[in-house]
């Protein structure tokens, strides 16, 4: 069982950086728990205030429900309350509502509610779905508004109203208008989470408009770059934060927008470059090329030689 109350993991993770763990796979497909347990242990000697277990870089999309319970129950027993752990959820209103049983269970914190599959619908639908989500589980709920899920500010405040436990708002689409309303209507109500491929981008706008956290992709293999990145972003350091984009963020991006699905693939990739192969990414997916690879590794290196690495070591 969780061992907070929705309120209590909100504020939690509000208060730092998010990171969505990957899962490792092995050569025959299957889950490789013992990488998954030695990557875990390793992310938490980090800052770090939450870890989402079987997320969207954590490839949920391609994972059986036992799978699914599996990884989540593995991250509560390596993690030992070191840091709050919040599972992917999602799929339909059926599969999703037992996955919430099942990982409130396990020992989750939170869960992560993933649009549901291939349907897009009206908002009194989006609305049902949720809230059938909340009432099946006593975990707080984090909503993640992106994709063919994205609620407005009249929905998502009729479900605060009737569903206590959902207590977080996970952007994915970048509509600071619409990302503007909601922050206006609901206020102090929910913990906001910068959700958008490679979220560092827009870090420093966002945590102008009460955005205090968002989930870091590249934690994965270069967490030391990620927490000062972050803290750079807090403090409000612009010229660091604008170094750390152009030396390492937009050159990352540029490799990952060259295919479909490289937002997951070049987080593998990046695991192999920093010697915690964590496998191949699972189909639909494809995994970066020996040259792409190659490319992320030198990017990788140049880091510690950085613009960025020089002013976060002049800031200490």
């Amino acid at each position: 069982m969780s061992r907070m109350t929705p309120k209590e993991m909100a504020s939690r993770i509000g208060d730092g950086l998010l990171s969505f763990p990957v899962t490792p796979f092995r050569p025959d497909n299957a889950f490789d728990e013992t990488r998954y347990r030695s990557n875990l242990d390793w992310l938490c000697g980090y800052e770090v205030a939450g870890l989402f277990a079987a997320g969207g870089t954590g490839e949920f999309f391609s994972l059986g429900a036992a799978e699914v319970l599996k990884v989540v129950a593995t991250a509560v027993a390596e993690t030992r309350g070191r840091v709050p752990v919040l599972a992917g959820i999602g799929h339909g209103t059926a599969m999703a509502t037992q996955l919430a049983i099942a990982v409130e269970g396990a020992g989750a914190d939170g869960v992560l509610l993933l649009p549901p599959y291939l349907v897009f619908s009206e908002q009194e639908g989006l609305a049902a779905h949720i809230e059938a989500v909340c009432n099946a589980t006593k975990l707080g709920v984090i909503v993640y508004n992106r994709d063919n899920a994205i609620l407005n500010e009249d929905t998502l405040e009729k479900l605060c109203q009737r569903c206590p436990n959902l207590v977080g708002y996970k952007d994915g689409i970048g509509d600071i208008e619409l990302m503007t309303r909601i922050h206006l209507r609901m206020g102090a109500r929910l913990t906001y989470i910068g959700g958008l491929p490679t979220a560092e981008t827009f870090a420093l706008p966002y945590l102008e408009m009460g955005v205090t956290t968002y989930s870091s992709a590249v934690f994965n293999f270069v967490p030391e770059f990620s927490t000062k990145f972050y803290a750079a972003v807090r403090r409000r350091d612009r010229d660091t934060v604008q170094a750390g984009l152009r030396d390492f963020i937009l050159p990352l991006i540029a490799i990952r927008n060259r295919k479909r699905g490289y937002a997951v693939s070049i987080i593998k990739a990046g695991m192999k470059v920093i010697g915690r192969d964590s496998g191949h990414v699972r189909s639909p997916l494809t995994d970066l090329t020996p040259a792409e690879t190659e490319e992320l590794a030198a990017l990788v290196a140049r880091l510690e030689t950085s613009e960025f690495a020089k002013r976060e070591l002049a800031a200490a």
